[in-house]
């Protein structure tokens, strides 16, 4: 029978995981994957925030999981919807904020058409952490909005082609960099992938800007998100008077995408894959 190894600490401070680790990364991914596919359908003008919430707990828990950022450090609910120019950590149900080019009269936490937004989960199942973001569109998108989500489901798409054993974790940051910059756009700096498994952060920091061949070097059995947040305006944040909700401080557009990925032998397995192809909110 073949010898794996066990979780170990390399020299930057990463866990390095054994093959049999991998399966319960599947199985988080997987569900947690499962729970953005299941909302697709309810994301429409006129439903609300908290709505949504509410869906993808009971989800997670009808699943036998436990939604992991419910109390984590105070966070109230169990996902993180960031709409239009709210960059992440959007708490679901609080009154959604005005972005410079918004003419609807906000009240509450409803969704009007057109908005994009980015739902973000993670599941922890069986003592996995399966982490996952995707956009959303209530409606039709603009033009302009479409586009942005679009290179940045390209931008983090062209980052995992670089997750190979003995690239770096600069290689990833630089990718998502050079391609969004040469769309015009900007990269958030002040929020970063991470690494997980059994626990939800720990170390590398992934930052999604860079230089090739900077950073650790990448192993077979590393467990990380890349998550990249891309502006149409500026790459400046601020945070809210709630202390978790970041908006873009121009009030531009923001979106992002998010994957949990495993180092491999000769590559990478996405462990959040969507089971129905929905990843992306036009395809």
């Amino acid at each position: 029978m073949e010898q794996t190894k066990k979780p170990r600490l390399n020299q930057d401070g990463i866990t390095i995981h054994s093959k049999e680790d991998f399966e319960g990364m599947r199985r988080a991914g997987r569900l947690a994957a499962e729970v953005l596919d299941m909302i697709a359908e309810h994301v429409v003008p006129g439903v609300t925030t908290e709505y949504l919430d509410q869906l993808c707990h009971d989800y997670m828990v009808q699943n036998n999981s436990v939604p992991a950022t419910l109390g984590y450090r105070g966070y109230p609910k169990s996902s993180c919807i960031s709409i239009n120019h709210v960059v992440c950590h959007g708490i679901p149900g609080a009154k959604i904020p005005k972005w410079k080019n918004d003419k609807n009269n906000r009240k509450d936490d409803t969704l009007f058409e057109g908005d994009i937004l980015n739902i973000d989960v993670t599941c922890i199942l069986d003592g996995w952490f399966g982490d996952n973001s995707r956009m959303y569109v209530a409606g039709k998108p603009k033009p302009y909005a479409q586009k942005l989500i679009q290179v940045t489901h390209d931008a983090l798409m062209l980052s995992i082609d670089q997750v190979k054993p003995g690239n770096t974790f600069g290689d990833i940051g630089a990718a998502i960099q050079r391609y969004a910059e040469a769309q015009g756009y900007s990269v958030v700096r002040d929020f970063c992938g991470h690494g997980l498994g059994r626990v939800f952060h720990s170390a590398p920091n992934v930052l999604h800007y860079g230089n090739f061949g900077t950073g650790p070097v990448l192993e077979e059995g590393m467990f990380f998100t890349i998550e990249p947040m891309i502006n149409i305006g500026t790459p400046h944040t601020k945070i809210l008077s709630d202390d978790w909700t970041a908006i873009t401080k121009d009030k531009s557009l923001s979106a992002q995408f998010e994957h949990s990925i495993g180092v491999t032998a000769d590559g990478c397995e996405i462990f959040t894959l969507s089971p129905k192809g929905l990843f992306h909110p036009t395809y």
